[in-house]
């Protein structure tokens, strides 16, 4: 008998523990401006090579470059530009709020903020989006009102969702924003689902899925692939690597697939990934696969490569599981930095301007905090009735249900 090596099992480890020197030398960046940009009915196989490279278009010199550039208007960008300062200025609220218990639960989105808000820009009203819970962009971006949002993180007595949500899961139906899951993966199949119904309508409405990079591994978004890939539905599939699943590490999901981008590959779909912290190179992308929806095309998968600088969530302390500087060794820059220089490089923006600009936005945060907690916060103020728990679950109230809310009072 023929002795053979025992057994071994490889368990992926992130380059860099706690305490090290930060390394991302394994993200590869194209130069902006040099990744094609393909003709929209494009067949996927002829576009492999773009599931491995990353679309940028700034460069270091705040310049737009490369056929995907020039999609945008000044004035559309500088919404862009207040948009993302208004989600970074929402966020520091927020979680200042959250510190001191007005709410019980928060998470920022801190160095994502081009990905859901310039997303938004390339959608058209009726589109539908199935978010995480770090797609709040999508919101700001179609000027959803900032003290609706802070009514449902604190749960009051004018919240929309009348308590029932976890806060920051919001849900509007008039602004394209599906009701968020907190079990993550299952808004994958629910937006190609919702994607196909819109085609078996004969609607002209197309949906977006997201996800993030750790949820990939669940089995929900494998199953959504197949039936968007098979039925061709008007669907975009987004893929947020923002290279941390809570405390493990991307490599972990991945698995051999070398990018997530790849994973659609397998299915025939056209995959892409872009420069997450570059507005115009996300909207370019999003517009690019919105158009082939709506021409009946089918589905495109896109990864955006992005970093989460602050904390999973406010349980979580990230110094545990990576280093501390690691967010300044990010080798795509920041969002808003990168697009506030290159206004300022095409003389449609100025340091002074942009230091009016923060501090005007900020006086507007405040204000819709202000308004919200006059509402009522987690533990002072007006909270929504425990009626809410019974209206709106059933279209005909059981007799048991309607017992079971007398007992309550209701």
């Amino acid at each position: 008998m023929v002795d053979s090596a025992r057994l071994s099992l490889h368990v992926p480890e992130p380059a860099v523990r706690p305490g090290g020197q930060p390394d991302f030398s394994n993200v590869k960046i194209a130069k902006a401006g040099s990744v094609p940009r393909p003709e929209v009915d494009v067949a996927s196989e002829d576009i492999r090579d773009l599931a491995y490279s990353i679309i940028r278009v700034l460069n270091r010199e705040g310049e737009a470059v490369g056929p995907w550039a020039g999609s945008l208007s000044d004035e559309a960008l500088l919404t862009g530009l207040r948009d993302m300062m208004k989600l970074r200025a929402f966020d520091a609220r927020m979680l200042m709020a959250q510190r001191q218990g007005k709410t019980s639960f928060y998470m920022q989105h801190l160095g994502e903020e081009a990905v859901s808000c310039a997303f938004r820009k390339a959608l058209e009203k009726g589109d539908m989006n199935f978010p995480t819970y770090r797609q709040a962009g999508l919101l700001i971006a179609d000027d959803y009102p900032m003290v609706e949002m802070m009514n449902q993180i604190y749960s009051n007595e004018s919240d929309p969702l009348r308590g029932r949500q976890l806060p920051i899961m919001y849900s509007s139906k008039e602004h394209g924003f599906f009701t968020i899951s907190g079990n993550l993966a299952t808004q994958y199949v629910q937006a190609v689902g919702w994607a196909m119904a819109s085609a078996i309508k004969n609607d002209s409405r197309i949906a977006a899925a997201w996800i993030g990079d750790g949820s990939t591994a669940e089995s929900d978004f494998h199953s959504a692939l197949v039936f968007a890939s098979t039925y061709k539905a008007p669907v975009i599939l987004n893929i947020v690597n923002n290279q941390w699943a809570i405390s493990t590490f991307q490599g972990i999901a991945r698995g051999g697939s070398g990018t997530f981008a790849a994973r659609g590959l397998g299915f025939g779909i056209p995959a892409l990934r872009v420069d997450g912290n570059d507005y115009l190179a996300v909207h370019a992308v999003a517009h690019w696969a919105a158009e082939r929806a709506r021409r009946n095309l089918g589905p495109t998968l896109i990864e955006y490569v992005t970093y989460r600088v602050g904390a999973h969530s406010t349980s979580d302390d990230p110094s545990a599981y990576r280093p501390k500087t690691e967010s300044e060794a990010w080798p795509l820059g920041d969002p808003v930095l990168r697009l506030k220089k290159h206004l300022i490089v095409k003389g449609a923006w100025s340091e002074e301007r942009h230091v009016q600009a923060e501090a005007e936005i900020m006086d507007e945060v405040i204000e819709a905090q202000r308004q919200a907690e006059a509402h009522g916060t987690l533990h002072a103020g007006g909270r929504p009735s425990v009626r809410d728990i019974f209206e709106g679950v059933y279209a005909e109230m059981p007799p048991h249900i309607r017992r079971q809310r007398q007992k309550a009072g209701y």
